[in-house]
């Protein structure tokens, strides 16, 4: 395949990934709020869950297809560029205020997925206590979630039901799940071409264009609210989506594959820690003090650059 083709198809890929999970999350909430669901149920789970479909389509289909490579770089990649690339602009440009008692057991569990992906890892494969310990990991976050959008709110609006509507978004959810699956596809051929030509490991790939592709979303969102000078920039969303890429994602991975994961030596003695790193570097300092700092972000931007620099 011409490698101009391949790089072709690999933006159509993100485009229809980005554009699909668009329709596919905006058009599960309304369904979820037509059916009567509770508001906090509809943004503790599906909402949470539906914004990580691209991750978790691009990862699982990789799996299923035998490409370890990618699909472990593209989860470990995401988190990596989620924290050290977006996360990193947040803090730079924006006054970032927590309190501690409100993301103390979000930050926890997040630091105990990347910890636990490591030591899962540590004989060449992640084994299955590992991936069954992340997915009870993944179930008490998405407890907590619920318990607290319970607290904060107690009421939920049933969305008004046409038929005009209903179509209209039984048809997004349907085009926005097969642009996904269709984009993830692309992506993953787009970028195994790219790296065949240019003779680089897929992981490279992945933990690189893939990654950084299937985080557009929150980055363009973080570029917004740097510009409007959106001071109330949720961490905890950024905080929850590496959850569940840590925690549900390659566990289901494991299960496509039918088989515990070979992990590459490099994603385990690179990718794996760097990730923590910026975990840490992200969440230890803003928990401590309650507030993020500029210093911080540019210790995660110059980390982030250069990890990306010693990969390429």
């Amino acid at each position: 395949m011409n490698i101009w083709v391949s790089v072709l198809l690999f933006a159509v890929g993100i485009a229809l990934v980005i554009k699909g999970g668009d329709w596919f999350v905006d058009a599960a909430s309304w369904i979820a709020r037509a059916a009567g669901l509770p508001s906090f149920i509809i943004g503790a789970t599906i909402v949470s869950i539906a914004t990580t479909m691209p991750e978790m389509i691009v990862s699982m289909m990789a799996a299923a297809q035998g490409k370890i490579d990618m699909a472990i770089g593209n989860a470990v990649g995401s988190v990596t560029a989620n924290t050290g690339l977006i996360m990193a602009l947040s803090l730079l440009f924006l006054p970032i205020i927590i309190k501690r008692r409100q993301y103390i057991n979000q930050c926890v569990i997040l630091i105990g997925c990347a910890a636990l992906l490591i030591l899962g890892s540590m004989h060449g494969s992640l084994t299955t206590w590992a991936s069954i310990m992340l997915l009870i990991l993944f179930a008490v976050f998405m407890v907590l979630n619920v318990r607290n959008g319970k607290s904060e709110m107690q009421t939920s609006e049933k969305a008004e039901i046409t038929k005009k509507d209903l179509t209209k978004n039984i048809i997004l959810f349907v085009v926005g799940a097969a642009a996904i699956v269709g984009g993830s596809q692309l992506l993953i051929n787009g970028g195994s071409a790219i790296a065949e030509f240019f003779k680089v490991p897929e992981r490279i790939i992945a933990v690189t264009m893939v990654a950084i592709g299937t985080s557009l979303p929150e980055l363009v969102t973080t570029i917004t609210a740097i510009r409007k000078k959106e001071t109330n920039l949720s961490i905890g969303n950024i905080v929850g989506a590496n959850i569940i890429d840590l925690s549900l994602i390659l566990p289901l991975c494991s299960v496509v594959s039918g088989k515990n994961i070979p992990v590459p030596a490099q994603s385990f003695s690179i990718d794996m820690p760097v990730c923590l790193g910026v975990i840490l570097i992200a969440l230890v300092p803003l928990l401590i003090r309650e507030k993020g700092s500029k210093i911080q972000g540019g210790l995660l931007l110059a980390a982030y650059v250069g990890y990306l620099a010693f990969t390429l």
